[in-house]
């Protein structure tokens, strides 16, 4: 443990940069992440604003991005990110690729928690003279806050895997502190540690997201 408390301080810049990008990531993949799954469960067949075609190209646009490996798209998208940052390496130009896989990640996981609302409930708020906005603020969201906060949990165990391999080319995080002082210096110990903090980190998220969106549960008495 001698060579990890050596590296103690770059451990540390590591994790805080693995959790400044986690946070800008998860900040716009909620701000149009949520609205574009709204969208696409609103217009979606049999649903309350049904528009076959647009939601057929929407979702053609959304299962593209998603089936892209994470590496690939990262290189694709260096111009854009380039145009935006200023620089391909680092953990703002990281944020970009990031954002774009995790946006239609996002909202698919949305779509499909909003599917599984009770449709009688959102016909009941339609039947009172709730507005189409009215319904998705205070019916949907109200009803399905428990799964998005679910799909928000997969999304940051989703997160701490993209990171990783962003740090393949400099994108920062624990992911860039494994490879250059684990991985390209031969430190075994670094490597491990790495991983096991990984795990671990994966597993704290994994179960206060859990216990939050039992807590959110209206089927699940508290």
């Amino acid at each position: 443990m001698e060579v990890v408390r050596y590296y103690s301080p770059e451990i540390i810049k590591a994790f805080g940069e693995t959790f400044y990008m986690m946070f800008l990531t998860l900040l716009i993949s909620s701000l149009l992440g949520i609205p574009l799954g709204t969208y696409l469960y609103l217009i979606r067949p049999n649903s309350v604003m049904e528009h076959k075609k647009v939601y057929l190209v929407l979702d053609v646009i959304v299962n593209v991005i998603r089936s892209f490996p994470f590496l690939v798209l990262m290189i694709s998208v260096i111009p854009l990110t380039r145009l935006l940052t200023g620089s391909s390496l680092g953990t703002n130009a990281a944020v970009v690729p990031l954002s774009i896989s995790m946006v239609p990640e996002f909202a698919r996981l949305i779509e499909q928690v909003l599917i599984e609302v009770d449709r009688g409930v959102i016909e009941m708020a339609e039947a009172s003279g709730a507005t189409t906005l009215q319904v998705i603020i205070r019916v949907l969201y109200r009803e399905a806050r428990s799964g998005m906060i679910s799909s928000a949990t997969m999304l940051c165990v989703s997160f701490i895997s993209y990171s990783t391999v962003a740090g393949l080319v400099g994108g920062g995080g624990i992911g860039d502190f494994a490879i250059r002082f684990g991985y390209y210096r031969y430190q075994p110990e670094i490597m491990i540690f790495t991983v096991v903090i990984i795990i671990l980190l994966v597993q704290v998220m994994q179960t206060i997201g859990r216990k939050l969106a039992q807590r959110l549960d209206k089927r699940i008495k508290n």
